[in-house]
Order: structure tokens, then C-alpha cells, then sequence
């Protein structure tokens, strides 16, 4: 017979989960309210997957090297899984709805699966594996709530679900299938949302959805992203909006003059690019041509003249010549990103351009791969040069964790000695900040004039009215 001690410890370990999260915000927010549904079922974080009686993999199937490290990360747990069998493995996410119950038959020792709209039936899932022993799934489409319980990663910054899923259909893409057709939250529900974190001390909202530009269709208010920000811009204590993820195709001049008008809302936007050839865009199916594209920066500069604006390419995509690439360069050069994230096609289930022939080997994407990375390399440290001198609002979010690699950059300023510790923040244009200061302004909104300038991030020191 076990000792007591023994079923204590048992019992302590089956009420402690961890998850494992990969991929993108969404997932990363899907991962809170997975954490808010079992800490209300009574589970507490455990430290360590080794701690932890239930074990969840948040997966992405976006691309082949999010899906590799989820699926290592899964494979790693067969160990823990045969040490300690009551443990219940649970695969979430993009690669559960994706693969479905042919998990089980790759991972015979995961016990179930629960695909990202679905979300509400964790607790039953693993109530059901632990009672009955037996492999679940569920992958339903269910719509969204916001009345799912959240355990927040961050105590100031917080982020909203506005929508899920994409009718776009980019020929490359395994959202649509992975994540379901559009499906707006509506608007009170949004508005109840923000207020309750503005109750909480939360100072900056960031709006959720796979395309925020169509957020509102389909809804019997006709509201959309520009009304949606309005009014979140009138709950007393939120002082910063942000959305992700934008569509070039939705992007309205009715929401680019909400983003110039409103001061809540910050100068930075996200808005993928893909490619700058008409032939390979038309191929993608992103339905705009690089021309349009410019046109949009152009409006959006013209009306935020201080506008950071980040974008994502892709190399290589079947039937890319060398010409188009040229074209990508060439409008890459023209929009002046502050920031690039670059990657090389790959096949993807359940896509069409899978199916495409005439795809493009690794020998030639690569060079032309590292050719994109040089040319924004050199866009990126120019545009962080140019903030050297610049006075910045920082929303202050922690300490520095990487205090060694940029302690020679703090400034020496004798009177800094006082601060005592080094924090760490992001401007209004979503840039990286580095600098002294005391542990209280954690959370709080503070000027910062910019010192030096690095690759990926900026530092500085606290305004003389700030200390």
C-alpha cells in the first residue's frame, strides 16, 4: 500500500498543469484562457513539465518549423508519460485540428486532441481521460466567447480576441481549414472585455484576429475595426490600442484616420506584404498588387508621418522567378519597413499551393532568402539610428532579463546610480526600450530620451521629470 506521503504528493501533482505553447498571439492568448479554465477547475501552475499531472502542446501548423518543435516537444513527453502513466497529455491548437485522431496513431500516448475553436470543452476532455481512461477529441467550430475564464501572462498589457478565423484563402495558407471561416465577437461583448481590464489597471489592449480589418461583418451592428477602436479609446484607463493582424486588401482610410485622430491608438501597424510581384501576389491570391500596397504606406505616412510599420515576406513561393524576386526587393526598398519577418515557402496540408507545380529548390531561395534579410538589415539599423536623440513614451513592462548583453549601453549618468534596477518597455511605434530606473514605475507610462541604438532594440534614459 502507498505511503500517505506518497498520495499526497500524487494528488498534489495531478492538480498542476503546463502547457507548451508555439506559434503566433493567438496562440499565445489561447494559451491564458486555457490556463483561466483549468486554474478554475482548481489546477495550479506547475514549474516544469516533470511537476505536472496534466501537460497540454499549444501547436502551430503554419509552418514546417513551428510544427517540428511542437511535435519534439510532444515527443519528449513519451519519458514522463511512461515514468508517471496518470499523466494526461492533451495536443491543442493548429495541429490538432489539422491531424485530428491520426495523432493518436503517430502519439499513441497523447489522450486527446482539441482543436482551437473549442477551446470551452478542455475541462471535460480531461475530466473524461481521467474518469474513463479513455482518448478524446473534439474539434468542433464553435463560435467564440469572451466568457471563457483568463489567466493573463502579463499584468499591464493584455490581449483581445476580436475575431477568428479567415475567408481570404491565400493559396498558401492553412488557416482557413485550421482556424474555420470569419467569426466576429460582437461589439458589447468586446467593449464588456476592455472595461473589465481597464478595472484591473490593464493600460494596453491589443485587438486579436487572423484579419482585424473584416472584424464586423456579418454582425447586426455593422461594426467594424475604426468603430471598435473609438469607442474602446473612450474606456477611462486604457491608454493604448493595438491590433494584429491586418490585411492590405481591408485596410480602409476610414481606419487609417481613426489611427491618426485617436491618440490611444498607436503608431505601429503590422501589415503583411507577401511579395512585391503582381504575378506571385495574384498566385497567393492576396487580391492587391505591390502598387497598391505603396499606396497604402503612402496615405498612412502622409496622415502618421511617425508610423512604425513591420510587414512579413515570403521567398520563394512556386513558380517566383528571378524577376519577381527583384520586384519583392525592389518594393521592399520602397516601403521602408521598420522591421521584417521573412521566411521560405513551404508545402502545407489542405493548401493550394501545394498542389502547384514548378516549385523552387532550397539552393535557389536560400541566397535569395539571405539577400532579403541584408537589404532590411540595413533599412532596420537605419531606422533605429534615427531615434537616437528622440524623446519616447515607454509603457514600462519589467525588468531587463538580458541585463549583461547591454549593461555597457546604460548611461553613466552619475544621478542614475539611484534607479537601482534596469527596465525594460515598448514605445508607441512598438520598439524595444532598455533602461535605469526604479522597480515602481512597473506598469506605468514614462518618457525616455533615446541614448544608443542597436539592431533589435533601443536604450536610454528616464526624462529629467521622471526621476
Amino acid at each position: 500500500m502507498p505511503s500517505s506521503k506518497k498520495s499526497t504528493s500524487s494528488e498534489e501533482r495531478r492538480k498542476r498543469y503546463r502547457i507548451l505553447t508555439f506559434g503566433c498571439q493567438m496562440n499565445a492568448h489561447d494559451t491564458e484562457r486555457m490556463s483561466g479554465l483549468l486554474e478554475a477547475e482548481g489546477y495550479s501552475l506547475a514549474t516544469s513539465p516533470e511537476e505536472a499531472g496534466v501537460i497540454l502542446v499549444n501547436t502551430c501548423a503554419v509552418r514546417p518549423k513551428a510544427e517540428s518543435k511542437a511535435y519534439s516537444a510532444i515527443g519528449r513527453l513519451r519519458k514522463l508519460k511512461n515514468e508517471h502513466p496518470p499523466t494526461i497529455i492533451g495536443v491543442c491548437g493548429c495541429i490538432a485540428q489539422s491531424e485530428g485522431e491520426k495523432i493518436f496513431a503517430r502519439m499513441p500516448y497523447v489522450d486527446f486532441v482539441l482543436g482551437p475553436r473549442s477551446l470551452g470543452e478542455l475541462r471535460r476532455l480531461i475530466r473524461q481521460v481521467e474518469r474513463q481512461r479513455v482518448r478524446a477529441a473534439c474539434l468542433d467550430d464553435t463560435s467564440i466567447s469572451g466568457k471563457l475564464p483568463i489567466k493573463r501572462a502579463h499584468p499591464y498589457r493584455a490581449w483581445v480576441t476580436i475575431m477568428e478565423g479567415c475567408d481570404n484563402c491565400c493559396t498558401y495558407c492553412i488557416v482557413p481549414y485550421v482556424r474555420g471561416r470569419e467569426d466576429s465577437r460582437p461589439l458589447s461583448d468586446i467593449l464588456g472585455e476592455v472595461c473589465g481590464l481597464a478595472r484591473e489597471g490593464y493600460k494596453e489592449v491589443t485587438f486579436l484576429g487572423q484579419n482585424v480589418n473584416s472584424y464586423g461583418r456579418g454582425l447586426a451592428d455593422r461594426a467594424n475595426l475604426a468603430r471598435l477602436l473609438e469607442l474602446a479609446a473612450e474606456v477611462p484607463g486604457i491608454e493604448r490600442l493595438r491590433f494584429v493582424t491586418s490585411h492590405p486588401k481591408d485596410l480602409s482610410y476610414e481606419l487609417m484616420q481613426v489611427m491618426a485622430n485617436i491618440p490611444q491608438v498607436c503608431e505601429h501597424l503590422h501589415l503583411p506584404l507577401q511579395s512585391g510581384s503582381d504575378k506571385v501576389l495574384r498566385a497567393m491570391n492576396r487580391k492587391y498588387a505591390g502598387a497598391d500596397y505603396l499606396e497604402k504606406l503612402r496615405l498612412l505616412r502622409e496622415l502618421i508621418p511617425e508610423i512604425s510599420i513591420t510587414t512579413d515576406v515570403m521567398v520563394g513561393f512556386p513558380g517566383e522567378t528571378e524577376e519577381d524576386f527583384a520586384q519583392t526587393l525592389e518594393v521592399v526598398e520602397a516601403a521602408q519597413f521598420d522591421t521584417l519577418f521573412s521566411f521560405i515557402y513551404s508545402d502545407r496540408p489542405h493548401t493550394v499551393s501545394a498542389g502547384m507545380g514548378n516549385k523552387i529548390p532550397r539552393e535557389i531561395a536560400q541566397p535569395r532568402f539571405m539577400r532579403l534579410l541584408e537589404l532590411q538589415d540595413r533599412i532596420t539599423k537605419e531606422h533605429q539610428a534615427r531615434q537616437l536623440g528622440k524623446t519616447e513614451q515607454v509603457l514600462v513592462e519589467g525588468k531587463n532579463q538580458r541585463l549583461p548583453e547591454y549593461q555597457d549601453h546604460i548611461s553613466d549618468d552619475p544621478g542614475s546610480h539611484d534607479h537601482g534596477v534596469q527596465l525594460t518597455g515598448r514605445t508607441r511605434g512598438n520598439r524595444l526600450v532598455h533602461f535605469s530606473g526604479l522597480e515602481g514605475l512597473l506598469g506605468k507610462l514614462v518618457w525616455v530620451k533615446i541614448t544608443r541604438a542597436s539592431q533589435h532594440c533601443l536604450m536610454g534614459e528616464l526624462h529629467p521629470s521622471q526621476k
